[in-house]
């Protein structure tokens, strides 16, 4: 049991070091290629800070525990939501980038409905619900469709602010430093989360089979919670630094990650089945997906306290009955 806290103690330094490197390196970058911080947030953070998620699903994938991968994307997706932004807007209100509450949350939502449509087999006449390698090629190709459309949505920035400065009879400006720095120190931080996820990931579960509890829900909470930690550090640096496009773009391009890329490997690898209880876990990822949209797209276009107390209630509510229950 203590080397198990001591993992733990380990994994979450490297986990708040890893959030503060690539939340400067993204910032950086983003600064010096002219990218937004939202389309940084979206592409580099939030996929970089999902490799815990990835490597988790990948492993429980091919030792064919199929409730551990199911439950650690479920119970990620819903942490980020309601622990990770619920904690952020507590800590200071958020501010939502239009370009968020027009496309990034939307493509969430639509991402959440298909994983959902494709997980109640049971509800179209099949004998259990399963995601089958179609639906992780489904889930893929709708991946593809995402990313696409961020570099279109890219390239038309730049060419409209080239464009701007043309108008305007400037040239670009000089190429300064080099953003290969800036570079390293996010891959820096990406490896240093993905490293204190997977150690506090094995801390935490060493330490809930010493006091005997149950592994059913280990993959919803404290696996879902421990390869969310990235999400938390990097989300929670990025609001103390006044930087709430990379927080809401880390959480729902990890989500959009988890469903459409993490599922789908795992998928891949070996079909999923949805274990007892997972059609409310599918339900409880929806309603709180459901309910950022209002929020975010609301006339202030903040997540005040008390919208971030409300989804952190909602979840910590969920989590407690399904480990009670």
């Amino acid at each position: 049991m203590v080397l198990d806290f001591l993992l733990l103690v380990l994994g979450l330094a490297l986990l708040v070091g890893g959030g503060e490197m690539l939340v400067r390196g993204a910032s950086s970058l983003a600064t010096a290629v002219g990218v937004p911080r939202l389309i940084i947030g979206l592409t580099l953070v939030a996929f970089g800070t999902s490799t815990p998620e990835l490597a988790v699903n990948v492993i429980a994938a091919w030792m064919g525990r199929g409730g551990v991968s199911f439950g650690n994307i479920t119970g990620s997706n819903m942490a980020n939501i309601g622990l990770i932004l619920g904690l952020s807007a507590l800590v200071r209100p958020i501010r939502v980038d239009a370009g968020a509450v027009r496309r990034e949350i939307p493509m969430m939502l639509l991402a959440t409905g298909v994983t959902v449509a494709l997980g109640i087999d049971r509800l179209w006449g099949a004998p259990a619900d399963v995601y089958h390698r179609g639906d992780g090629l489904v889930l893929l190709l709708l991946l593809a469709v995402f990313l696409y459309y961020n570099a279109v949505d890219l390239m038309r920035s730049r060419a409209e602010e080239r464009l701007l400065r043309e108008m305007n009879g400037a040239l670009p400006p000089r190429a300064g430093r080099g953003p290969a720095r800036d570079i390293l120190l996010s891959l820096a931080g990406v490896a240093a989360l993905g490293a204190g996820g997977r150690l506090a990931v094995v801390g935490a579960v060493g330490l809930a089979r010493a006091a005997g509890v149950p592994e059913t829900i280990i993959g919803l909470t404290l696996i879902a919670v421990g390869t969310s930690l990235p999400e938390l550090a990097t989300s929670l640096v990025a609001v103390w630094r006044d930087q709430p496009d990379i927080a809401i773009g880390n959480v729902v391009g990890s989500n959009i990650f988890n469903l459409l890329c993490v599922l789908a490997v795992s998928a891949l690898i070996r079909p999923v089945p949805v274990p007892a209880g997972g059609r409310g876990d599918l339900a409880a990822v929806s309603l709180l997906s459901l309910l950022l949209f209002p929020i975010a797209a609301s006339d202030k276009r903040r997540i005040v306290r008390a919208e971030g107390a409300l989804l952190l209630a909602i979840y910590l509510a969920y989590i407690g009955w399904r480990a009670l229950g």
